[in-house]
């Protein structure tokens, strides 16, 4: 069993310890993150009843699956009660809905204690050029508790930060694409982008239908599987649940011991090769999967016409940001004290804030502006091109090809430096979590290992519809795995004892 050990904070990083109240257990969250979110910045706001929650919880009778489980919600999902809902900007601080959102609801009626909101990437990390994976203008920079002048990555930073520094077990993030998965691996934890379709978006903050889902980050891949359990369902006013009810399952009970022995698993040798480290992390993930059982084949080559998905996906991405911004912003309820109802208002309310455009801009919303709408033939050509090449032509084509039930890979590079001059140093993703992201396919994150002290992810893709399998996989991998990479809250890897005497000389200068 192989172990990646580092430095934790004494008696504050780790697991929750299970607590003889919900009451307590939540008051002892609390603490934690009063005690830790100084060095990572990852919870904007901890909801004040809380504990109320929690004693409600004590004094019933019911008893669900999430029961007494504090959770922390990414600040672009509503939740009912006092706290607004900013995606992180200075223009929606006022946003308190009042309202929850289905997913909240239903995570609330499974027991869990809605805990607070956490930092993002603002607006989810699609306003600008340069942008900073984890800062938004009202909350700061998010850091990554693994060396804290590290990207926490985007846009769900502030999720995965306080999963991966101990503050909480478990965490809702959202993806477009990359947004939980990036954040959930750089950090250390687990994440899962369900299908799309079957976790409602309703009051969840928008940029595209097509795209846009909840998902699951957690500390392992059974407290994911129960999260998604909760929160996976029909919803009528989202079309795209329409599957969801019949769709969904007790992911919990799917989580089967053997699910790797016989599994025919395809292995994308054409996303590694870009870094020596992480290759080696991921043949020994490779080994693990093989000794469980796994059937492992070798996909060398990538869809041919891969390249051409990005430039349509950002064409989606631009018309239904418009679009579906315009439509959440103008049904809010009219007690919202915010002073903008539209993506137009919203650029002018930017482009007259100092602290909003000061370290990057809104290129993204300008352009997105500049839109001419869903019946626009542009946009419905790009979505069904997008579509088919990242699905039946992507996803589909190499699993039926290999006759494989899911694919692996490196979820992505480790964590980049946060970069206040030049933005965001984009991470390697080199295989196809984009194409997940764009056919809407499940995705999830498993940590595999580390770099240097930086956590690494372990993909399993699968196609649409098939999250239980996905989780399962997961699972088995992470029992056999016994990986398990402790936070050490370090400044820099530069300083770590492994690092910091390698980048010095080997003896001091020869004087003259």
């Amino acid at each position: 069993m192989m172990r990646w050990m580092y430095v934790v904070l004494a008696g504050l990083a780790g697991p929750a310890v299970a607590a003889e109240t919900v009451e307590s257990g939540v008051v002892a969250a609390i603490a934690r993150i009063e005690a830790l979110n100084p060095r990572v910045n990852a919870v904007l706001a901890v909801d004040p009843t809380a504990v109320a929650q929690a004693r409600a919880l004590d004094r019933g009778a019911v008893r669900g699956a999430l029961f007494g489980v504090p959770v922390l919600l990414k600040d672009n999902i509503e939740a009912a009660g006092p706290l607004a809902t900013t995606a992180g900007s200075l223009a929606l601080r006022g946003n308190v809905t009042g309202r929850d959102a289905p997913l909240v609801a239903r995570l609330r009626a499974a027991g869990a204690v809605i805990l607070g909101k956490t930092n993002l990437s603002e607006w989810a990390n699609i306003r600008g050029d340069n942008s900073i994976s984890g800062w938004s203008g009202l909350g700061g920079q998010v850091r990554n508790p693994h060396a804290l002048d590290r990207s926490p990555c985007g846009s769900s930073s502030g999720s995965a930060a306080a999963v991966a520094a101990g503050m909480v077990d478990a965490a809702v993030g959202t993806e477009t694409d990359g947004s939980v998965t990036c954040p959930a691996a750089v950090n250390g934890i687990v994440g899962f982008k369900p299908t799309v379709g079957l976790v409602s978006r309703t009051h969840i903050i928008p940029i595209s239908h097509s795209q846009d889902t909840a998902g699951p980050m957690a500390r392992d891949v059974p407290m994911a599987a129960r999260l998604l359990t909760a929160m996976a369902g029909s919803d009528a006013a989202d079309p795209a649940t329409m599957e969801a009810d019949a769709r969904r399952v007790d992911y919990v009970a799917a989580l089967k011991p053997g699910a790797l022995k016989g599994a025919r698993i395809g292995v994308l040798r054409f996303a590694t090769g870009w870094s020596r480290d992480v290759d080696g992390v991921f043949e020994t993930a490779l080994g693990v999967l093989r000794r469980q059982g796994a059937v492992l084949v070798e996909i060398e080559a990538a869809p041919k016409r891969r390249g051409e998905i990005g430039p349509a996906e950002f064409q989606v991405l631009l018309s239904e940001l418009k679009a579906d911004l315009n439509a959440y912003l103008a049904s809010r309820p009219g007690r919202t004290r915010t002073p903008v109802r539209s993506l137009a208002e919203v650029i002018a309310f930017n482009a007259g804030d100092a602290r909003e455009l000061g370290l990057f801009g809104q290129e993204t919303f300008v352009a997105a502006e500049a839109t001419k709408g869903l019946d626009d033939p542009a946009y419905v050509a790009a979505r069904a091109l997008s579509l088919r090449l990242a699905g039946v032509e992507g996803i589909d084509a190499m699993l039926a090809a290999a006759k494989v039930s899911a694919l692996v890979q490196p979820t992505t590079a480790p964590a980049s430096p946060i970069d206040a001059v030049l933005g965001d140093q984009s991470p390697q993703r080199a295989g196809v979590g984009g194409m997940a992201a764009v056919a809407g396919y499940p995705h999830l994150t498993v940590p595999m290992g580390a770099v240097r002290g930086l956590p690494v992810g372990l993909s399993f893709i699968g196609a649409k519809w098939d999250d239980a399998r996905m989780l399962a996989l997961g699972a088995a991998y992470e029992r056999a795995a016994g990986v398990r990479i402790v936070t050490g809250f370090a400044e820099s890897v530069e300083t770590m004892p492994g690092v910091a005497g390698l980048l010095a000389p080997v003896s001091a200068p020869v004087r003259p």
